[in-house]
């Protein structure tokens, strides 16, 4: 081609050429102009090179004062056959290195800030975790900072913590016993409520009262939950209370007679303890300085048998084991506890009886159902159970704690999503349990309580994501008639025209994706381009009728659902190709970043989620061995799921 004058030729094969011999250069050391000294071996390369491929040796080799020379730039405590890896890729974009020395090729990839060779090798890692390896794998991730794949690992404790548990290296933690005295009538409170407690007696523990952690390990604590809910220091002395940690009913058999403390320094990454710089006065720094306060975090628990819990949580930068165990107060309360002697009134044992009440269930149990707050309802549309898909539709009422049913819809249902448009619900498209797709849909009339026909989709469309923008109705996504992988298409609805128009297509295809609209754009979250699930996230924006990819989730799901509540994304469950999810994340648009929440306190794989108040309202889903017809709340406030009636305090 010759256009405008100009000759232009690209040779396909120059590039693969040239970089093999400059990669045969390096080995035989022509023309090289650096020298790292990796823990007594000599490699050789460019500098040039190296500089376009790690900004850490760029600031070395800018820092340099003879520039012309050849630099000998020295590490201490890196693998050389790692940074050989490194050197190869640099030259080659391709990386290859044995499964034994992937965490190598990471730690050094982190010390030459070689941010997209760290991610390969951390993704590497992850598919190869299981409950043997996660505890030391988390280890690893926290000694390198690395907040991306902690939330990955975490995830993944949260949904397998009873396999985990059962792991040698597990039972070597430290651990935290705790006796929890009660006032009679009074209950433990959820496991996010209870360690939220347990990780502030800790804190008040060190920085108010002084003492040390190790110390606080060295037996059995005894602590006292009032009836005003706290959770305060325990005077008794409760006669054969170490039988409680080492009895035949324990879950656990705990295998350390006492605890190791973790090194103060285990936080600091590998690049503070060597020099790789020319000199230690022209080192750029790659170490942030330690804060004041290492980490605080409660990761997961479980109850294992009546007021026994289990959970593992990092305090004060060291990962542990708390095993707390409940049980009823002795006649007289703790000597360190305000004297509570006046039994309860009928008040406080009735809401003692409340708080424990779990929610009223729906009538069916319902997977790939549509859900959508209106009126301040959660409407449970359609879904399907082992049975058939559905077409009923329910209606719960935060006050009064019930579920009623409304009209049914005109065509039974499932694997769809509903959406609110001018004060009436949408439904599109689907599965019947019949044929593989839907193209029909329909709306709902609260003032009529009665459902009609909207003109059908161009295509048929299951697992397609629904969303109201802008006073339009759009799907995106979903099946191709065989089913097998996802769709780019994306349709608007116009509810006075009742027309449909097409719009730009996704950048990624997708079906099982979580769909909602935010700030006038709308985002389609996660799903499966075939049956890999996806963790990716795009944008569209209804101004220019594009779509952009925004920062990616932690973890990588499909069939998660969806809501919108104080400008973020709440994105809860799904499923992750292996099992069904628990685990809740948010992304903060001013900041384009995700975060984890609090654990569902059930794993939910194509459930519903709606917002009603403060709250969020889980609904129904399948947790990997059942279809759920249950329940729970979120309180932002908390970062706590609540399945009981007490998560519904804000409506009374």
């Amino acid at each position: 081609m010759i256009p405008n004058g100009y000759l232009i030729f690209e040779d396909e094969s120059f590039l693969d050429s040239t970089v093999a011999k400059m990669n045969a250069l390096r080995k035989s050391g022509q023309f090289c102009d650096v020298r790292l000294q990796v823990c007594g071996h000599e490699l050789m390369a460019h500098r040039a090179v190296l500089a376009c491929c790690s900004p850490y040796l760029f600031e070395i080799f800018n820092s340099d004062l003879e520039p012309h020379g050849v630099s000998h730039v020295t590490f201490e405590d890196l693998n050389p056959e790692a940074v050989e890896i490194l050197l190869n890729y640099a030259y080659t974009a391709q990386l290859k290195a044995d499964k034994d020395l992937v965490k190598e090729v990471y730690s050094a990839a982190k010390r030459f800030k070689m941010e997209r060779v760290k991610q390969i090798c951390g993704d590497y890692l992850l598919s190869k975790m299981d409950s043997q390896t996660a505890i030391t794998f988390r280890n690893f991730a926290s000694s390198m900072g690395d907040g991306r794949v902690l939330a990955k690992v975490d995830a993944y404790i949260q949904d397998n913590l009873l396999d985990v548990c059962k792991q040698e290296n597990f039972l070597k933690l430290p651990r935290l016993k705790l006796e929890v005295m009660l006032e009679d009538n009074l209950i433990l409170p959820s496991n996010g409520k209870l360690y939220s407690k347990v990780l502030n007696w800790v804190q008040r523990s060190l920085w108010e009262n002084g003492d040390q952690l190790d110390r606080l390990m060295e037996e059995v604590q005894t602590l006292y939950y009032s009836a005003d809910h706290k959770l305060v220091d325990g005077g008794l002395v409760i006669e054969g209370h170490t039988e409680v940690f080492g009895g035949e009913e324990d879950h656990l058999q705990f295998v350390q007679k006492k605890p190791v403390r973790e090194s103060t320094q285990r936080q600091q990454s590998s690049s503070s303890q060597s020099s790789g710089s020319l000199s230690p006065s022209t080192q750029p720094s790659n170490t942030p300085k330690q804060s004041a306060r290492r980490e605080w975090k409660y990761i997961a628990s479980e109850k294992t048998t009546n007021n026994h819990y289990l959970c593992l949580a990092v305090l004060d930068g060291v990962l542990c084991v708390i095993f707390l165990h409940g049980r009823s107060s002795p006649q007289t309360s703790p000597s360190a506890t305000p004297c509570l002697m006046k039994s309860l009134s009928f008040e406080v044992q009735l809401d003692a009886e409340l708080e424990e009440r779990p929610l009223s269930p729906m009538h069916y149990a319902r997977s790939g159902l549509g859900t959508a707050s209106l009126n301040g309802r959660v409407i449970a549309a359609g879904g399907y159970n082992r049975e058939e898909c559905l077409r009923t539709v329910e209606c719960y009422d935060p006050k009064e704690d019930r579920w009623t049913f409304i009209a049914p819809m005109r065509t039974p249902r499932a694997r769809f999503q509903m959406a609110v448009l001018m004060g009436q619900l949408y439904v599109m498209g689907g599965s019947n349990g019949h044929s593989d797709e839907l193209s029909c849909g329909e709306t709902y009339d609260p003032l009529a309580d009665e459902w009609t026909q909207v003109p059908e989709l161009r295509t048929n469309r299951c697992n397609a994501g629904v969303c109201s923008l802008n006073h339009k109705l759009y799907v995106v996504g979903g099946s191709d008639p065989c089913g097998q992988k996802g769709l780019k298409n994306c349709d608007a609805f116009d509810p006075v025209s009742k027309t449909w128009a097409n719009c730009a297509p996704l950048n990624i295809r997708r079906h099982q994706a979580a769909v909602c609209e935010l700030d006038n754009f709308m985002y389609v979250i996660g799903g499966a381009e075939s049956w890999n699930c996806l963790n990716t996230v795009e944008r569209y924006n209804p101004e220019n009728n594009t779509w952009t990819l925004i920062a990616p989730m932690n973890v990588a799901r499909r069939g998660a659902a969806v809501a919108v509540h104080q400008g973020k994304l709440f994105v809860v469950g799904g499923f992750d190709g292996t099992r069904a999810l628990r685990c809740v994340e948010v992304y903060d648009p001013a900041r384009n970043e995700w975060r984890m929440l609090g654990s569902m306190t059930s794993a939910r794989s194509n459930a519903g989620l709606a917002v009603l108040a403060n709250s969020i309202f889980a609904v129904g889903g399948f947790d990997g061995n059942d279809f759920l017809n249950t329940m729970e709340v979120y309180n932002l406030e908390t970062d706590d799921w609540n399945d009981s009636t007490d998560a519904l305090s804000p409506f009374a």
